[in-house]
């Protein structure tokens, strides 16, 4: 193709303009999403992912053995858990889980690397691509000056991002050879039409009125592979035949399910997920989190973006142009955004949002799922410009119940600027910074820090103050967190005592030890073993419980544990707080022990048959039912000299109780 050729396509191609204070301000308040490129020769790149490999499934089959532990402990770790897509072992569905947890674990390890296949035919990126210059003005038509987030104003790199007046070109205008000859040039190559199956393919753009945009999103994936490029016709059926196989009546039988659709940041479109696979090398989305404005304070958005599919919520003053100029900066390739990639209210496909929502709502969660995320703290697209009140309204970023789901294990805060909240320093080394509202929103910072970090009750904990539009939201929201082979599926109208049963019913076994053994009171909605929704959101919590010896297994319509217990233990009534337990030991003795109530639900004094979930640390205190059934009253502590004493009095017997 000659200069002058080149030159005629290439549009919105500019020299860098980047400035140096956002240079400055992306380097010190961003994660390292990647470095240099490093270019190694085949044989050690070869010899690299093979001990990348061997590592990961070392690491997979250590957690095989302490996935339970793990569970009970940090529930956020659950994403690193082995789970079983279902029941007949179905092998794309494992792929899909084994591949997601290894681009994690590259994203996580890898330098940028150079591209080196074993076919040495194969086509390899070039290293002089043009640079790509998108600014605000252009896109936008406002002035960059009048931009406060730095980030926001303009991108000029060499990653293949077109400007957005390229991508609303229509194909039909370009026509065939025309839209090859834009191909060619964006991504640095000398495709022909005589390649095999490429002229198809350009046809079909044509065909279906694709704009430039959506052509390049859709075959930007295999422009540089030798495959037969007709194969990438069979991916939407897999992945439609994945999505219906996923869906079990109303189970979720895959928790590793890729997003239905991600925002291509180069292209500037939605594109189904499949095709970030096309070429074999999977690509997780980067997620983007953010809370919603309020309705007065936001406005439906028409937008090619997404193929004008259904209307995008944005706040008034934020642009989704905007939003991509500052991703882009970021490093960021592919992202997923919910009002762009979750199909919204309203719009011509209406009539399937239902549909969808019952799979694609409970897999937000896993988007998140032990990665990195953008969060908007301030809404999406705005600058992080926040006054007094803002962290305690129901609208804030910290107090909505999607969120929770969403802090992912490293975390970009995005909408900073030269003068934002995130740019102050602590004023001395107990963290305290110059007013008291900015030492509150660093706290919060860090709490959400340590979100991933914690156990099972301090999730639930946190979701007490949290707020939704719809309340069924809050159930959904901690699916993510509760180690499930299967996920319920998303119900807008379910009842929140319907939804949270479905959501107990799918937990780890371990967690639903957590429940039984740890929740202070028994069930007050028929099933006493373990706590109604009401109570979860009512009763205060300890969020430092958790357990590893208590599981609670189900068969058929039964819940039971097998565990150590002792027959006939005889609590005396001694105060609200301190209380004796009376035991006969082996010789025929009576034992007593000092008990402590952690909670406020009384205990009537009695014999009781008490469960020693974790070596006599805890004790849940019940009555043996005919059948071998087990009925909760509550649960209280010991502390750990005395729990030592009395399991050394080795008086209790294994026991397998039905739970009631």
């Amino acid at each position: 193709m000659s200069s002058t050729q080149r030159s005629h396509i290439n549009l919105g191609l500019q020299p860098n303009s980047t400035r140096s204070s956002d240079a400055t301000l992306l380097e010190e308040n961003t994660f390292p999403l990647s470095t240099p490129s490093t270019v190694y020769t085949s044989q050690s790149l070869k010899m690299g992912i093979a001990l990348y490999t061997a590592l990961y499934q070392w690491i997979l089959g250590g957690m095989r053995s302490i996935g339970n532990y793990i569970r009970s402990r940090f529930v956020f770790l659950t994403a690193w858990s082995p789970a079983e897509c279902d029941e007949n072992n179905n092998t794309s569905e494992r792929q899909v889980y084994l591949r997601g947890c290894w681009s994690r674990l590259v994203a996580r390890l890898r330098p940028s690397i150079v591209d080196l296949e074993s076919d040495d035919d194969g086509l390899r990126p070039p290293r002089d691509l043009p640079e790509a210059a998108i600014s605000a003005f252009n896109e936008t038509g406002r002035a960059e000056s009048s931009i406060p987030i730095p980030l926001q104003r303009a991108y000029t790199g060499t990653k293949p991002a077109i400007p957005s007046c390229l991508a609303d070109t229509p194909c039909t205008t370009l026509g065939t050879q025309g839209l090859l000859d834009q191909l060619n040039t964006t991504l640095g190559t000398f495709h022909t039409l005589h390649t095999p199956t490429l002229s198809s393919l350009l046809s079909d753009c044509l065909t279906n009125n694709y704009d430039f945009g959506t052509a390049y999103g859709r075959l930007r994936p295999v422009w540089y592979t030798t495959r037969d490029w007709s194969t990438t016709r069979d991916l939407e059926e897999q992945d439609r035949e994945l999505r219906r196989r996923a869906l079990a009546g109303n189970r979720i039988v895959n928790p590793w399910l890729p997003p239905r659709r991600v925002w291509d940041l180069y292209s500037n479109r939605v594109v189904p997920w499949w095709i970030t696979d096309v070429d074999g090398k999977l690509r997780w989305p980067q997620p983007i989190s953010h809370a919603w404005v309020d309705e007065k304070e936001r406005v439906d958005v028409w937008t090619p973006i997404n193929g004008y599919e259904w209307p995008v919520l944005v706040p008034k003053e934020s642009d989704l142009n905007l939003i991509r100029i500052e991703m882009l900066n970021l490093g960021l390739e592919y992202v997923w955004l919910d009002v762009l990639c979750l199909r919204q209210v309203g719009g011509p496909g209406e009539d399937v949002r239902a549909e969808e929502w019952k799979l694609d709502v409970p897999m937000i969660g896993a988007v998140y799922r032990a990665t990195r995320v953008v969060l908007y703290l301030n809404g999406l697209g705005q600058p992080l410009a926040l006054k007094e009140g803002d962290l305690d309204s129901d609208r804030s970023w910290f107090r909505r119940a999607w969120t929770l789901q969403e802090v992912g294990w490293e975390r970009v805060i995005a909408g900073d600027t030269l003068d934002g909240p995130l740019q102050a320093k602590p004023i001395d080394n107990a963290g305290n910074y110059q007013t008291d509202f900015l030492t509150k929103f660093h706290k919060h910072l860090q709490f959400v820090h340590n979100i991933p970090r914690q156990g099972v009750f301090a999730v639930l904990k946190s979701m007490q103050s949290r707020v939704s539009t719809n309340p069924v939201d809050k159930v959904a929201g901690l699916a993510c967190f509760l180690g499930s082979k299967t996920i319920p599926a998303y119900y807008e109208s379910q009842s929140l005592e319907e939804a949270w049963t479905a959501l107990v019913n799918s937990m780890d076994m371990g967690l639903r030890g957590v429940l039984f053994a740890w929740f202070p009171e028994p069930g007050d909605a028929g099933t006493k073993w373990r706590p109604s929704w009401n109570q979860v959101m009512r009763v205060p919590l300890d969020g430092g419980f958790s357990t590893f010896g208590a599981h609670v297994d189900s068969e058929g319509d039964d819940n039971w544990c097998a565990v150590d217990c002792i027959e006939g233990g005889l609590i005396m009534d001694g105060g609200s707080q301190c209380r004796e337990l009376i035991v006969r030991d082996g010789d025929g003795v009576d034992r007593g022990f000092k008990i402590m109530v952690t909670h406020k639900y009384p205990i009537p004094e009695g014999m009781y048959t008490l469960i020693c979930p974790d070596s006599g640390n805890c004790l849940v205190v019940g009555r043996t039912l005919p059948g071998n059934r087990f009925e909760k009253v509550s649960v209280v502590k010991l502390t750990e000299e005395e729990g030592i004493q009395l399991w050394d009095l080795n008086i209790t017997e294994k026991h397998r109780y039905i739970l009631v």
